[in-house]
């Protein structure tokens, strides 16, 4: 008997549960909340989500060249300017709830300008980190769909 047979049945499992992956993903349930826009806004909205994902970057870019000019360049994007610049009809449509989140982040951003001037690398990573665990509350309670 061909030894790659003893390899047949096991490899056809594995296969067969590989390609079932996608199909066990879509059947989950997203219990996020809709942030219910319109496609203007959703367009709007994710160009914003967008920039503070490159502050992040910069931010991030900044500690490790130690350049605090670009950790503060990039922080400022996405700062309380950012927040004003969000138009009424997309504001209008934000809870409480995302709003208890979104206000305290881009005030981090603000924060993290004053920070970079004299906080240590360390400090500064660690207080990124933060501004990122409100990104990841936020992404994982609501969508925009």
């Amino acid at each position: 008997m061909k030894t790659w047979h003893r390899f047949l049945a096991p490899g056809l499992v594995a296969l067969i549960w590989v390609f079932s992956l996608p199909l066990q993903a879509a059947e989950q349930i997203d219990l996020r909340k809709s942030l219910g826009l319109t496609p203007a806004e959703k367009a709007e909205f994710l160009a914003e989500m967008q920039q503070m994902l490159g502050s992040i970057q910069g931010v991030i870019q900044g500690i490790a060249l130690d350049d605090r000019d670009m950790i503060i360049k990039a922080a400022r994007y996405s700062g309380n300017r950012m927040a004003r610049a969000t138009p009424d009809s997309v504001r209008a449509k934000l809870d409480d709830e995302f709003k208890s989140i979104g206000g305290p982040t881009h005030l981090m951003f603000e924060e993290l300008v004053i920070r970079a001037e004299t906080d240590p690398s360390e400090e500064l990573l660690s207080f990124s980190a933060k501004i990122m665990n409100n990104c990841m509350l936020c992404h994982a309670k609501y969508k925009v769909d």
